[in-house]
């Protein structure tokens, strides 16, 4: 039996940590930028937060599939009950830009479900964190934690768009709202914008891998909002042997 609040205080400190690594680089004039064979960037930040997550995550015995991690063929984590997913920085584009819409993202994932969720983003001192059962919070710097409240289904007056990947579909989706403001924002902020009640409609139709979502989602889950496919009525699942998400519509 897994201890859930234990777990959470554990990906929190590892978020935290991460932060400070990234943040390190990020006031640096070297990123160290290189470009993957998916022609995506990695930088200095992303290897080192992957190196201290790894390090506090390990200690819990769960098996971590990590965005920098090895390639963990799908014979050896398909029968995985509990696991750690990992992006130790989500929006590398936008830390080299240097506009500070990154985060940390961490989730505890169920077989196929995030049942916990941990966003970081280390420019702006903001911490999300939710889980299953146990709601959802927002700490800004050291100020108090507030809890987030559950969705309120209503009218669409805001839309979030990707910042860095605005397709032809996304766009006909916000074209049938013509009354709702659109706001653009990196990484997994993008989701805490409807954690937060400042946005109520995320389409997303363009690529996202697994650990782009999970800890988000785990959010989201925690708050009664829904990340589902846009072919199927089902929410993303997670631990595919493709890692690579369907579109999505998250409301």
């Amino acid at each position: 039996m897994i201890d859930l609040p234990d777990l959470t205080k554990t990906a929190l400190t590892s978020a935290k940590l991460a932060g400070q690594e990234i943040l390190r680089i990020y006031h640096t004039a070297d990123f160290g930028v290189e470009m993957k064979s998916d022609d995506s960037p990695l930088t200095l930040a992303d290897k080192a937060a992957h190196k201290v997550i790894m390090a506090q995550l390990e200690a819990t015995g769960l098996p971590v599939l990590s965005e920098e991690g090895r390639d963990i063929p799908w014979s050896e984590r398909k029968d995985w009950e509990y696991f750690w997913m990992v992006d130790p920085l989500d929006g590398t584009k936008e830390f080299i830009k240097k506009n500070g819409e990154f985060t940390v993202n961490i989730a505890l994932i169920h077989r196929d479900t995030p049942v916990m969720g941990v966003v970081y983003a280390p420019v702006l001192d903001i911490m999300y964190w939710g889980s299953a059962g146990e709601g959802a919070w927002k700490q800004s710097g050291k100020d108090a934690p507030k809890a987030l409240n559950p969705a309120a289904k209503g009218s669409i007056r805001a839309i979030v768009a990707s910042r860095s990947h605005l397709s032809p579909e996304t766009q006909e989706v916000i074209d049938r709202y013509p009354d709702a403001e659109v706001i653009s924002m990196g990484s997994s902020l993008k989701f805490m914008l409807l954690a937060e009640g400042r946005a109520q409609l995320y389409p997303r139709f363009a690529p996202t891998m697994e650990w782009d979502t999970a800890a988000a989602h785990g959010i989201l889950l925690a708050l009664g909002y829904t990340v589902r496919k846009t072919d199927a009525d089902s929410p993303l699942v997670y631990n595919k042997e493709n890692l690579l998400n369907p579109w999505f519509i998250c409301s």
